[in-house]
């Protein structure tokens, strides 16, 4: 019995070491309390097809937009042709039809600094009023807003576009730019960043060493909103640059089309009695036109994930 015990003594001390450390138990040369990271193959043949389908359009535009109309036709959509004509291409885009597409440019981004940029004022303003102020009819206000989120756009339009009509501002900038000022979800997306991002101890110690309430909101406020407001500007930014239904009923002079509206019409030309089909200099259009969005996300990236992860994890 003493000598079975001692036999036991000493596998353990062996086991576990000369210090007398505890005793690690190893199953297939892995230790207990480290699994495994699991993968799922289905989730990554998922995330493939999204991944080809998001890239694969971008690269036949890419593509497509170095090719003259005649190639267009005698090529696989997805390789090159064999005359490179990309910078062609784009020559001929700006200077086509006296220049319009410059203007249509120009155009899309009076459209965006003044309707997108306004739009962002006028909801960090109303969000951050909303957030850190009561007031009688708030909570009314509140699911006024949710249901202006709930309601698509297009169908607005048609109301829109007769309220414009009886005012005479169709056909002109303004029928453009005033229903661009007006973003629920803009307002909806500040009015919950900031009541999270602004502490109400700083702004009270702020009223209480003798601070306006304008100060308190350019001083402190404003720059712990700068990651929402890049959020709130990079949809309202988008979703201007990208506005055509309400062009097409707002608007009958080319000389305000915006490049959504401007580049349909060139499209559709083919269709006509005697039109001439520039599907290249329309797909390189399309190409110039999405360089500016690419450019934006990836200069602002950075605020903008950090303005829609505000809130996800509580304090």
């Amino acid at each position: 019995m003493t000598a079975t015990t001692e036999h036991r003594s000493r596998a353990g001390r062996s086991a576990g070491g000369s210090s007398g450390g505890p005793l690690v138990i190893r199953r297939g040369h892995r230790r207990l309390g480290h699994p495994r990271r699991r993968r799922s193959t289905l989730l990554t043949l998922l995330t493939a097809i999204m991944l080809i389908y998001t890239l694969l359009p971008l690269a036949w535009l890419a593509i497509n937009a170095t090719k003259t109309q005649t190639g267009l036709f005698r090529s696989f959509g997805l390789w090159f042709d064999r005359d490179f004509a990309l910078f062609g291409n784009i020559a001929d885009t700006f200077t086509y039809d006296g220049g319009i597409f410059t203007r249509w440019l120009l155009n899309t981004l009076l459209y965006v600094i003044v309707g997108a940029g306004g739009a962002t004022l006028l909801a960090t303003l109303a969000g951050y009023g909303l957030a850190k102020f009561d007031f009688p009819g708030k909570k009314a206000v509140f699911a006024i807003v949710i249901g202006a989120v709930a309601v698509p756009g297009t169908a607005l339009a048609v109301p829109t576009f007769l309220m414009f009509s009886n005012l005479g501002l169709t056909n002109s900038p303004w029928a453009i730019i005033i229903p661009s000022l007006v973003s629920p979800f803009g307002l909806y997306l500040m009015w919950t960043y900031a009541a999270d991002a602004v502490p109400t101890e700083i702004l009270e110690s702020a009223r209480v060493d003798g601070a306006r309430e304008f100060q308190t909101f350019f001083r402190i406020s404003l720059p712990l909103l700068s990651p929402g407001i890049v959020t709130v500007l990079l949809f309202n930014f988008v979703v201007t640059w990208n506005n055509y239904f309400l062009p097409l009923i707002m608007l009958k002079d080319p000389d305000w089309y915006p490049l959504t509206l401007g580049l349909k019409s060139w499209n559709a030309q083919a269709a006509t009695a005697g039109g001439e089909a520039i599907f290249n200099l329309v797909i390189t259009g399309s190409l110039l036109t999405i360089v500016p969005l690419v450019v934006a996300f990836l200069l602002l990236q950075r605020y903008w994930q950090s303005g829609l992860a505000a809130g996800s994890v509580k304090e």
